[in-house]
């Protein structure tokens, strides 16, 4: 494994961007030169995260999200 972070990442097993492998490694993403640890999804060439908003629940019982842009960078935790 290299490195550096996928491009994109997603939390979601049913997503075609979820990784079990960086997930279990560890990635935090810094937006906006901000530490956050709430990000259900990232991507970096196209600059936005996905985080969740409140304690909201959609109708399939899965967190409600919103998509916030900026400066994304992935990085290893260890």
């Amino acid at each position: 494994m290299s490195d550096t972070p996928p491009d994109r990442l997603a939390l979601d097993p049913r997503s075609p961007y979820h990784d079990i492998e960086a997930i279990n490694r560890g990635v935090g993403v810094r937006f906006n030169g901000e530490e956050r640890d709430n990000v259900e999804e990232y991507c970096v060439s196209e600059g936005w995260i996905r985080v969740q908003v409140g304690r909201a629940r959609d109708r399939r019982g899965n967190p409600m999200t919103i998509k916030i842009k900026g400066q994304v960078e992935p990085y290893y935790l260890t």
